[in-house]
């Protein structure tokens, strides 16, 4: 989709500038900020797919588990109560 929008000359200024030093296009920086300002400003939890496993081949955490069941290993069950 074509969008027309009036942008001040200073920032197509900068947006030249940030442009060249990409090696992109102006419209590929301009669709780039915008993309990046939705993430920032919108609901998207993709962050959340792109972190899921992040810690998956780490061998200096261990299960989660096991160590919440130590650290409950002194409390009285709810048996006893």
């Amino acid at each position: 989709m074509r969008i027309l929008t009036e942008i001040p000359d200073e920032d197509i200024e900068k947006l030249d500038a940030i442009a060249a030093k990409s090696n992109t296009s102006r419209a590929a920086t301009i669709r780039e900020a915008v993309k990046l300002y939705l993430v920032q400003n919108g609901d998207d939890r993709s962050w959340i797919q792109r972190g899921a496993g992040y810690w998956k081949d780490r061998d200096d955490i261990g299960d989660a588990v096991e160590y919440q069941r130590a650290m409950r290993e002194d409390r009285r069950s709810y048996d006893d109560i």
